[in-house]
């Protein structure tokens, strides 16, 4: 998962395929693989994300050997790639990087070769995108030989790449030792360590972080262990993954066991509620999982909650899952987000998209594994209502952008420059978990379609697949779908699921979710029927005992019909803002929209308590752009002067973007922290597209949608 970020990149609807070379997955080939339905293209191996020759090598290992200074928020060391030339003649390596990487020195050893010391290698850093460089390294002349290993040492200082977040001790949930995280996904980790930041490339590593006393070290790993003496924590990763999977946070955690494969993380003051909440649910879900998908591959399930300043909702890193701690609010998101990260460990992490104009390989697979899990531990009507909500918001995303835009396409290609965080959307989650549902629904029975995704597993796992690999292999396992040419069934084709652009072709059937949608609905017409309604009729819906998903899809409805007439408004309040005000921030933060929205003064202290209290980008951003495209700007340049110290510094950018548009405030990361704002007199400009816009930009349209317009959080 990744936030969606400010880029007005172009799409298009063909690519240039980049030069043979080497790299661990299925569809890569040399020559472009035939399709696996009659008439479709070929799909030749294409990440132009990636400025690395990753096809020219193999990747078998490599070791981080890293210092951290809170003070200085730098990172010093060394990386080391053990790699395998896979052609002769090859003279280059060429590894993704970043501006923020200073790199010290690059050398070589051929293991077992004479002499002992290792050569040192020339290099230079050239520009790629405006997410990334490439590091070109020539390799010594008559030793790089292939299937021959060599060993490439890399020197270097991260400083504040955009993969690298520094939060001072204000900016933590206890506000007392600061804390470090990384956040890999998509293309971030290039900024951490130079690599083949592709994920059509996985490898096993090691790491070894040196850290100042009273600092823990977690990383996405399957073993670690801490040297007290040295201050040194050690980890390996005993299965291959992809870049963007490596992982690492520092700072005061503590845990406590809560299965036999899994442990809560946290900062001391988070770390009771976090157990509280979370319990023995991780081990069930796991439980539920494996039998329908395999065994759990990765060994540990462990959970870190990170402050609010963590960029998004959650990230699915091997063997230690990412949360937000805000979502800590809300039991039933709680819920859905930790078993969707779960989900990943086989549908994302085990096998794995191959390019990023793929993504839905990862997430519409997981969002579909997310949903069998929450079926069997919670049954069909919980998830029926969880997946109404999602797709309510899908059509409302659909009818921002309009149904021809191409970002609502499964198979979105782009052209070089394109930063692949802009695809992250809600068809990669629910057009492709659509998708999904289509291919289990034409397999005829929901158990036989677990036994091919649990075998599926079995057949491609620690490998990078394509679109092509699935559905060849589905055809195979269900042979008689392929005599029957299920791929060119009229209105349903394949290619016109994976390319068309619009609304999925097919939704799975909801209707088990009925006797906890419908009252929802009927206090939405209720609502919409009468100026205001009859207190009576009003009573018979008891919104206390309703669940967080019913009441969230029951605000989302009259957002949809927002702004109300003034006194519905104001009967909406009198009936309800008492009872919000006691439930989670996913309630709040609707309803304020609402407030917002409908420019309902009497309720406006709540929305000034609420981002006093909440310094969360998925929070503050949506109301802040509320706040700002109605009559409140002043309102929320007043709130933003009063809480800006205790926000992160992107986030201050953000928001600034947000507040005066007209501005040069700096958006990106590595340029100099934004100051702090004096009480000066705010821009007067019309409003501009903020740095939450979505893919509609990205696309090269007019429709922008922002996150306040389709407000999702898993």
């Amino acid at each position: 998962m990744a936030e969606l970020t400010q880029t007005s990149p172009s799409l298009c609807c063909c690519r240039k395929s980049l030069p043979v070379s080497g790299g661990r997955c299925v569809g890569d080939s040399s020559q472009p693989s035939a399709g696996p339905w009659p008439g479709a293209p070929p799909c030749p191996l294409v990440d132009v994300a990636s400025a690395s020759n990753f096809r020219c090598f193999q990747l078998h290992h490599f070791h981080l050997d890293l210092r951290l200074n809170f003070a200085a928020k730098e990172m010093t060391g060394w990386l080391v790639l053990d790699l395998v030339p896979v052609q002769p003649g090859i003279s280059t390596l060429i590894l993704d990087s970043h501006p923020s990487l200073l790199i010290h020195s690059i050398d070589c050893k051929i293991p077992g070769d004479e002499p002992e010391e290792p050569a040192s290698l020339t290099y230079r850093v050239d520009p790629f995108t405006d997410y990334g460089s490439s590091l070109i390294i020539s390799l010594p002349a008559g030793t790089v030989k292939p299937s021959r290993l060599i060993q490439i040492t890399v020197r270097y200082t991260t400083t504040d790449g955009p993969a690298i977040w520094w939060l001072d001790s204000e900016l933590t949930c206890g506000q007392s030792c600061p804390l470090v995280f990384t956040q890999g996904h998509s293309v971030c980790n290039r900024s951490f360590f130079p690599c083949f930041d592709t994920p059509a490339v996985k490898s096993t590593y090691t790491a070894a972080i040196r850290v100042p006393d009273g600092v823990t070290v977690l990383m996405s790993a399957s073993r670690s262990s801490y040297s007290k003496l040295d201050r040194v924590f050690q980890f390996s990763m005993e299965f291959p993954v992809p870049s963007y999977l490596v992982a690492l946070v520092a700072g005061e955690l503590q845990h406590v066991d809560i299965g036999p494969r899994s442990r809560v993380w946290a900062e001391p003051c988070l770390l009771s509620c976090a157990v509280k909440k979370l319990g023995g649910s991780v081990e069930r879900w796991l439980g539920v999982a494996e039998d329908l998908f395999g065994p759990y591959l990765w060994g540990r399930c462990d959970i870190v909650f990170l402050p609010p300043s963590f960029p998004i909702v959650a990230m699915e890193n091997p063997c230690l899952t990412f949360i937000i701690a805000s979502i800590l609010e809300s039991s039933e998101f709680l819920l859905i987000d930790v078993i969707h990260e779960i989900a990943h460990g086989w549908f994302g992490n085990a096998v794995t998209n191959a390019t990023w104009e793929e993504m839905w390989l990862s997430e519409g697979l997981a969002t579909y594994a997310q949903r069998r899990i929450t079926t069997e531990a919670y049954g069909e009507a919980f998830t029926c209502l969880e997946t109404v909500v999602r797709l309510d918001a899908l059509h409302r995303q659909l009818r921002l952008l309009g149904d021809s835009n191409p970002v609502s396409k499964l198979q979105v290609k782009f052209e070089p420059g394109v930063n692949p965080s802009t695809l992250m959307n809600l068809f990669t989650y629910e057009k492709g978990f659509c998708f999904v549902s289509y291919l289990s629904e034409l397999s005829g029975d929901v158990r036989r379609f677990d036994s091919f995704l649990k075998d599926y597993i079995s057949e491609f796992k620690f490998q990078s697949v394509v679109a092509q690999d699935l559905i060849a292999y589905f055809l195979r396992y269900f042979p008689e779908l392929r005599d029957a040419a299920v791929p060119q069934r009229e209105g349903l084709e394949f290619e016109r699921w994976l390319s068309g652009c619009g609304p999925p072709p097919f939704e799975p059937d909801l209707s088990a979710g009925g006797a906890l949608i419908g009252p929802v609905q009927e206090l939405c017409d209720l609502w919409r029927s009468a100026n205001p309604p009859d207190q009576q009729a009003l009573a018979t819906f008891d919104l206390s005992a309703w669940s967080t998903f019913q009441v969230v899809l029951f605000l989302d409805r009259m957002l949809d019909h927002s702004p109300l007439p003034h006194d519905v408004m104001a009967s909406l309040s009198a009936s309800y803002s008492s009872l919000f005000d006691g439930l989670n921030a996913e309630v709040q933060i609707r309803w304020l929209q609402m407030v917002v929205r409908n420019t309902f003064y009497p309720d406006l202290p709540r929305v000034r308590a609420f981002l006093h209290k909440h310094t969360s980008r998925m929070y503050t951003v949506p109301l802040y752009e509320d706040l700002v495209a109605g009559v409140m700007k002043c309102v929320a340049v007043e709130i933003f002067y009063q809480t800006q110290r205790r926000l992160h510094p992107n986030l201050r950018r953000t928001l600034q973007l947000i507040l005066f548009p007209s501005s040069s405030a700096p958006t990106n990361q590595n340029s100099p922290v934004p100051p702090i704002v004096a009480g000066s007199s705010p821009s007067s400009s019309p409003l501009q597209t903020s740095a939450t816009t979505a893919t509609a930009s990205a696309a090269g349209t007019t429709a922008a949608m922002a996150l306040r317009d389709v407000n999702v959080s898993a």
